[in-house]
């Protein structure tokens, strides 16, 4: 398969301004598509379209709040009238809080929802008719605990559970109108969140930032911890001419830390 096997297709990757996003966003420009990154920080997101163009490929920015309910249409027109039209949706967007479930408040559990959630159910409506005159692909980055839920993370699970439930039911749409619809759970992968984490573990138990990472995949019993491009090159695939056949597919990609069927 050519490295640039996504040359011509344009790209929207929200949560593009650090970590999975980032790095998606720079698979998908290497294998040759335009990408819009959006997210609320335009400093990052410029240095990450910064990044892109040097490297020779073609980025655009959409600085905004996807938890705002105008912002999914501005970054879809925004992308349509810079490359054209719409090939792929990547919906990354959204941090969760952890916590104890007694703990949580209202507006942790509405913050949860107003951008992982309704943020992907707002850009998938706008971009749908785009993405449907191309055949185009729509991939929802959910999480490993919207299958296996944990009482740290109640909200993250639910929210996750949500995205897998959206995804299933958007593929059934898909078929009927020729667009792909994916979702990918990733599971502990070195970004600045889980780095936070780490620390914590590190002060916690008087180890080092490397021995607490061994001990968290010891303790969830996984391969490794992985890396952002690990979820890159999986979403670069499954919106290739060689993933079309993956379809409604919900894949864990965690080192396997998923043990149920």
């Amino acid at each position: 398969m050519s490295t640039k096997f996504l040359l011509g297709k344009s790209a929207i990757v929200s949560g593009g301004s650090r970590g999975i996003g980032c790095a998606i966003a720079k698979t998908l420009a290497a294998c040759g598509a335009a990408v819009t990154v959006t997210a609320r920080d335009a400093a990052a997101l410029a240095r990450v379209a910064d990044e892109v163009r040097q490297a020779g490929g073609t980025a655009g920015v959409c600085a905004l709040d996807l938890r705002e309910v105008e912002s999914a249409a501005k970054v879809v027109e925004a992308t349509v009238e810079m490359f054209g039209g719409l090939d792929i949706l990547v919906n990354n967007a959204g941090a969760t809080k952890r916590g104890a479930f007694l703990e949580l408040t209202e507006a942790d559990w509405a913050d949860g929802f107003a951008l992982k959630f309704f943020g992907a159910v707002r850009l998938t409506r706008h971009a749908w008719p785009h993405l449907k005159r191309r055949a185009g692909s729509v991939v929802n980055i959910a999480g490993v605990g919207g299958r296996t839920p944990g009482a740290e993370f109640a909200v993250g699970g639910s929210v996750n559970g949500g995205i897998l439930s959206l995804t299933k039911a958007l593929a059934e749409l898909g078929v009927q109108d020729q667009v792909q619809v994916n979702a990918v759970n990733p599971g502990a992968v070195r970004t600045e969140r889980l780095n936070v984490r780490l620390r914590a573990l590190s002060e916690k138990h008087g180890i080092s930032l490397e021995e607490a990472a061994q001990r968290m995949v010891r303790e969830a019993g996984t391969t490794r911890l992985g890396l952002p491009e690990d979820i890159a090159h999986l979403v670069a695939f499954l919106v290739s001419p060689h993933g079309r056949f993956l379809h409604g597919a919900l894949i864990d990609i965690d080192g396997g830390e998923t043990k149920t069927i």
